[in-house]
């Protein structure tokens, strides 16, 4: 029979061993997890649970058996926790490789061989101050990283809280001061362009279009149904790597939207559209010059070429720009260009962010600036206000 104590109770098995058994505080009878040698042993158990529980720190065996089971999940290492996660994350080819680079570049050295429940705050701020002074960009890129993969071992409770707290390490400082281009510039840069990509100048900065996103833009993309205007549907971008094009869907989730293009370009739309433009509702608006060994694979009797690639247009882009005097300006300025255009024009933070397909107003806010004498303009309109 068992001996029932002040907490618990005790009972003398056939084996002479000593089983202790305690009511806990969910309600259910809880068994010691094995049995001992001697009654004053086994009395020593009742007491520390009960000691337990008077301290508010008591927990059921099945938690008991959860927290032993996420350090045993946490001692995994870093190295092969993070080939894990970058296995199973849902990413684009490009995004995919930048973080594969990351890992073996900046992460792996470091902390590779450490199970995740041994990075400290400290061992990742000794890294961070470690990183080359000369990278700010891609020190921030791999703390950013480093930060979300152990986000994700928090969510899933390998680790108790992320060691990645160093204010502002992952938001890297822009380096490059952006000149928007005036319209001069505009039009110079483009009189210098091959006649079948002049319309991409123009179409990058009045859309303020990703280059990937223009340079897959397809017949069936545009609608040309108004009398005087027409409508860029970007739904798409196409991207290289290593020697292959992979077309996709644009870089944010509200990448995909309708863009009106100003109507004084339309006439010169329609112009491209009979000479450069492929046949066909899949033809591409601007495609690479016809191999020299013969036609391309995209089926169209038409075609120029397939995709344009950077190594086709970065050439004629240079020179043109050097023309213009802007050797200074890229390509994707020219997404600059159209938001401070827009901008210009009284455009609103929602606005600009439903035109240049960002989801957040910050991102948005990230390409305005101030143009060359806006801001004696905005005085002048304010004094005439003023003394009206």
């Amino acid at each position: 029979m068992p001996e029932r104590r002040a907490f618990g109770s005790l009972r003398k098995l056939p084996s002479r061993r000593w089983q202790a058994r305690y009511c806990g505080p969910d309600g259910a009878v809880h068994t010691a997890p094995h049995t001992f040698t001697s009654k004053t042993d086994a009395d020593a158990w009742l007491a520390q649970q009960r000691a337990d529980i008077t301290r508010g720190t008591w927990q059921s065996p099945a938690e008991v058996k959860a927290v032993q089971e996420a350090r045993e999940r946490a001692r995994v290492s870093f190295g092969d926790y993070s080939r894990h996660w970058l296995e199973h994350r849902d990413l684009r080819p490009r995004t995919r490789q930048l973080y594969d680079r990351i890992l073996v570049r900046d992460l792996l050295p470091s902390f590779g061989e450490t199970a995740l429940s041994d990075i400290a705050p400290g061992m990742v701020r000794a890294w961070w101050h470690e990183l080359p002074p000369d990278r700010r960009t891609g020190n921030s890129h791999a703390y950013s990283l480093l930060r979300t993969i152990m986000s994700t071992a928090v969510e899933e409770e390998r680790v108790g809280t992320n060691p990645c707290r160093i204010r502002g390490a992952g938001a890297p400082s822009r380096k490059r001061h952006v000149k928007p281009a005036t319209l001069d510039e505009l039009a110079a840069i483009a009189e210098h362009m091959p006649d079948r990509w002049r319309l991409l100048v123009w179409l990058g900065a009045a859309c303020a279009l990703r280059i990937g996103e223009a340079t897959e833009l397809r017949r069936r993309d545009l609608d040309l149904s108004h009398a005087e205007l027409a409508v860029v549907r970007v739904r798409r971008a196409v991207t290289y790597r290593a020697g292959q094009t992979v077309v996709g869907p644009p870089k944010t989730e509200a990448g995909s939207r309708d863009v009106t293009l100003p109507p004084n370009l339309r006439g010169m739309l329609l112009d491209h559209l009979d000479q450069w433009a492929q046949p066909g509702a899949d033809g591409l608006l601007f495609s690479g010059v016809r191999p020299a060994s013969g036609s391309c694979d995209c089926g169209h009797s038409g075609c120029k070429g397939g995709h344009l690639a950077a190594t086709a247009l970065y050439p004629h882009w240079d020179a043109a720009r050097q023309a213009a005097g802007r050797p200074d300006l890229r390509l994707h300025d020219l997404r600059h260009t159209g938001a401070v255009m827009a901008a210009q024009e009284g455009a609103t933070v929602a606005e600009l962010m439903g035109r240049l397909g960002h989801t957040t107003p910050a991102m948005a806010l990230r390409y305005q600036h101030v143009a060359e004498g806006r801001d004696a303009e905005l005085a002048r309109r304010m004094a005439a206000r003023w003394t009206g």
